[in-house]
């Protein structure tokens, strides 16, 4: 696929779907294989705090695996600025590694794009059951709101892409069975080709 020199592609799985906050001049459907997407990781900062650890998610390497999210494109003029904000956003706490991996668009092609993987090294990394991870969920609350919120959001925004994760959407029920959250998710507008900055 033919892009501007120098463009940059961000591979998103959890909360950059929905909240991308940097420059995109084109938004596509993409897949990452070897890796799945966990709420592996302990969140002190945005969805919870050391007191109160909630739960984000990571990808987690595995073979034969795949995530699919969507990639976004950046323009070349503004990589600087959005690596920096990147990173000053996903590597808080350096639980997660940066990495420029291949993904596959939808539409057809293949392009290289940064993304953020789980360092299983770190010690906010953790594998929890279902339960367990409900749990941690439910009542967290970080930098950035809700811990439920973030998990809420993100099954909406896989529903509105057609994107199946029914691990996810056990988890949610979970949550909302502990919080008592009976409405529905709030539900995102179309997602085009194109989106504004930010």
């Amino acid at each position: 696929m033919a892009t501007g020199d120098g463009d940059l592609w961000v591979f998103g799985y959890g909360s950059l779907m929905w909240e991308p906050g940097f420059d995109v001049i084109e938004t596509r459907r993409a897949r990452l294989d070897g890796f799945h997407r966990s709420f592996c990781m302990r969140s002190i900062h945005h969805r919870g705090t050391p007191e109160r650890p909630g739960l984000v998610l990571a990808l987690e390497r595995m073979a034969g695996a795949s995530c699919q999210g969507l990639a976004f494109r950046s323009p070349a003029a503004a990589r600087p600025a959005t690596l920096a904000y990147l990173r000053a956003r996903e590597l808080i706490s350096a639980a997660y590694l940066e990495a420029e991996l291949p993904v596959a668009l939808e539409i057809g092609g293949e392009v290289r794009a940064v993304t953020f993987v789980m360092d299983t090294r770190h010690r906010q990394y953790c594998r929890l059951d279902l339960d367990a991870q409900a749990r941690a969920i439910a009542g967290a609350v970080g930098g950035r709101g809700p811990n439920d919120a973030y998990l809420f959001n993100t099954v909406a925004h896989l529903h509105a892409l057609g994107i199946p994760d029914p691990d996810l959407d056990a988890l949610a029920e979970k949550v909302a069975a502990l919080t008592g959250a009976r409405d529905d998710p709030p539900v995102p507008g179309a997602i085009g080709s194109r989106a504004a900055s930010g």
